[in-house]
């Protein structure tokens, strides 16, 4: 076996590692490039979501404050007629309960 020749394979072998590392190293380098890239573009795309959360939600609010003078008198309305509602069925069971009191106070049990 000629010595020079085994040199040459070496020499060959180390200059293909140094080839083979810089092409990982390349691949990494791409790989974190993009990944940067890929956060950047997410954290864009929430700060995106977020800016219009907070729209619907002023809008939401000032939607639902513009018209708290109507639903406070819608309310006030509702609350009027449930209060005559139950002043009217106590008025008409008022006799019975009278009734029945009288019944039991006045009955003697031996």
């Amino acid at each position: 076996m000629d010595p020079m020749r085994g040199q040459g394979g070496i020499q060959m072998l180390l200059t293909a590692e140094h080839e083979a590392q810089q092409i990982v190293t390349a691949a990494r380098n791409l790989k974190m490039t993009r990944l940067k890239e890929a956060k950047d573009e997410a954290e864009g795309e929430v700060a995106k979501y977020k800016s219009h959360l907070e729209a619907e939600y002023r809008r939401s609010i000032s939607e639902s404050t513009g018209s708290s003078d109507s639903t406070v008198k819608r309310l006030e309305a509702e609350t009027e007629e449930k209060i005559q509602n139950l002043k009217t069925k106590a008025s008409n069971v008022s006799p019975e309960v009278v009734q029945m009191l009288l019944k039991y106070i006045t009955t003697v049990r031996i």
